[in-house]
């Protein structure tokens, strides 16, 4: 029996999120690993991602450092992982193995993969109202807090209704603190949420 290689010919990923490339291996009696390794074709240009050797696990494109790894102790299991994925990660993903038989011949088997990267549907910011009135009394510590659910990454900010439409930015943060309140600190505040 000769060594093999399974996997798939077409996987979708979710932008900012991630996935598993599949690809596993089956070894053969009088057959050693040798080298594993992940290539990606790109524009009809092919780059080196990740390779397995010897002397251990190296990712050659500095774009997927700290982005892919291989499963390290799961024999017969070759598969990428890759996440915080990219619109440029859109490719032919390439599995290599190659195994030396007991003559110290080599052997290869590879497996090519289609990635696809796909955006979700946006969603603006859509904040929860709060209770409409609120009375504290001076002296007294106090915080209000701000969520919205929507699209990430969202990004918050506390304003002051001031005289004639006018507002004053007080943060720029989900949560607006008080350590202790004056009377000056009476008003109407009111938050808002945005996203990309």
């Amino acid at each position: 029996a000769l060594p093999s290689l399974s996997g798939v010919h077409q996987i979708t990923g979710t932008w900012m999120g991630s996935t598993t490339v599949p690809c596993t291996y089956v070894s053969a009696e009088g057959f050693t690993l040798h080298t594993l390794s992940w290539s990606l074709e790109r524009d009809s240009r092919v780059s080196t991602i990740f390779l397995r050797d010897d002397s251990g696990d190296h990712i050659l494109l500095a774009n997927f450092r700290g982005r892919v790894s291989v499963p390290k102790h799961s024999p017969g299991d070759a598969s990428l992982l890759i996440e915080k994925l990219e619109m440029p990660d859109n490719g032919h993903y390439t599995c290599q193995v190659v195994w030396r038989s007991t003559d110290n011949s080599l052997i290869k088997r590879e497996l090519t993969t289609t990635v696809k990267v796909v955006k979700v549907a946006a969603t603006k910011p859509i904040i929860r109202g709060a209770e409409p009135g609120l009375a504290l009394p001076a002296g007294a510590s106090a915080s209000l807090s701000c969520a919205a659910s929507g699209s990430p990454p969202i990004s918050y900010r506390w304003f002051r209704s001031g005289p004639a439409g006018t507002a004053e930015l007080l943060s720029s943060g989900a949560q607006l603190a008080w350590p202790s309140l004056r009377p000056s600190d009476s008003g109407t505040y009111f938050c808002e949420a945005e996203n990309r």
